[in-house]
């Protein structure tokens, strides 16, 4: 029950990291609003997940 409880602690805090990091610190990033701007924005953490998925399948295929 404790390791359930720091788990969603860190998820917490981290979840909390990144959305301040986006209030205070990316307005200060001039990115200009095109369409390829939001479609790597979009699909960038569905390709991160993807790759490492992929990553760990291997690695476990080789065990």
């Amino acid at each position: 029950m404790n390791d359930q409880l720091g788990f969603i602690v860190k998820v917490f805090l981290l979840s909390a990291g990144i959305s301040l990091l986006i209030k205070y610190i990316a307005p200060s990033f001039p990115i200009p609003a095109t369409a390829t701007n939001a479609l790597i924005i979009v699909l960038l953490p569905t390709v991160i997940l993807a790759i490492a998925f992929f990553w760990r399948f291997q690695g476990q295929k080789e065990n």
